[in-house]
């Protein structure tokens, strides 16, 4: 028996990449614009900004990506009342196909944002330094280099553009279904629909101090089901989880500066500003006031 081999023919191919950032910035923030030779494009995974791309202003909410195609000048400014948080990645890629994003404001969906967090998370291994700073222009590799991950960048990239494309211009595809559902894929599903349900339900006690019991009770849910399910989905614990759900809360409202670090620990249900301060610090790595100072500092750094 001859075989003969199929091609893989490349649709989307990105050839390099130039910056991956995720910021989060002060409800003042500003950056005056620029334009370059190669892709790029902002998503807000928290507030809202205002995008000046070309001659037009768009406002973005969360969930709002817009690509700026090469040579396009482009700026960003927070809306002054919500502090953003945005992914802003840039790269090249030379398919035809690209010219669907022109003009472009999509609102991405479950898979898509979870594309977008694996790329977060294999830069945050990849790449030395902070990917909060707007104004570098050259990213530098870690030594030694995790086996794979810029391969894995550049196809979870390449899989985040086909999957926009395809779900925008294919009908069968945008119902996000296979011809076929295993046990094992609809299992996946009922866990992410858990633990979304379980995170909303967080969402709305950040004010709380919660106890496994009292999730597990109010959820209607077995402990180490519920633990399993977090650990699937995030890395973390329940409570661990929600332990970032409070800090990621505090960072956003000490960056629209309108409450003091005593006021958001009481906002959000801790017993002192001294525990509220460890804990911030065992999770950010910095204590309230060095993280204030440092976005505020990245914020002026060319004012």
């Amino acid at each position: 028996m001859e075989y003969k081999s199929i091609f893989l023919k490349e649709e989307v191919t990105i050839k390099h990449l130039y910056t991956i950032h995720y910021f989060e910035y002060m409800n003042t923030f500003s950056f005056m614009g620029e334009s370059h030779d190669f892709w790029e494009f902002v998503y807000v995974d928290k507030g809202a900004v205002e995008i000046t791309s070309n001659d037009c202003i768009h406002r973005l909410e969360k969930g709002d990506i817009i690509f700026h195609q090469p040579n396009e000048f482009h700026n960003v400014t927070a809306d002054g009342t919500i502090a953003p948080n945005l992914i802003v990645i840039s790269f090249a890629c030379e398919s035809p196909h690209m010219s669907f994003f022109q003009n472009k404001i999509l609102r991405l969906d479950e898979i898509e944002r979870n594309l977008l967090a694996s790329v977060i998370f294999e830069a945050k291994r990849s790449f030395a330094g902070r990917l909060d700073d707007p104004y570098q222009e050259e990213m530098f590799l870690n030594q030694p280099l995790p086996f794979g991950s810029l391969q894995l960048i550049k196809l979870y990239m390449e899989h985040f553009l086909i999957h926009l494309v395809r779900r925008h211009c294919e009908e069968d595809f945008s119902t996000g279904k296979l011809p076929f559902q295993t046990a094992k894929i609809t299992k996946q599903k009922n866990n992410r629909e858990i633990f979304t349900h379980v995170t909303q339900y967080l969402d709305s006690r950040l004010d709380t101090r919660l106890t496994i019991e009292q999730i597990c009770r109010d959820n209607i849910i077995g402990r180490s089901q519920l633990q399993k399910i977090f650990h699937e989905q995030s890395g973390l614990g329940i409570i661990e989880y929600f332990s970032h759900m409070k800090i990621e809360t505090a960072k956003h409202l000490m960056r629209t500066d309108q409450m003091n670090f005593t006021q958001i620990a009481e906002k959000l249900g801790y017993s002192s500003i001294h525990y509220f301060s460890r804990q911030f610090k065992k999770i950010t790595g910095m204590t309230p006031s060095e993280y204030v100072s440092s976005v505020k500092a990245l914020s002026e750094k060319r004012n």
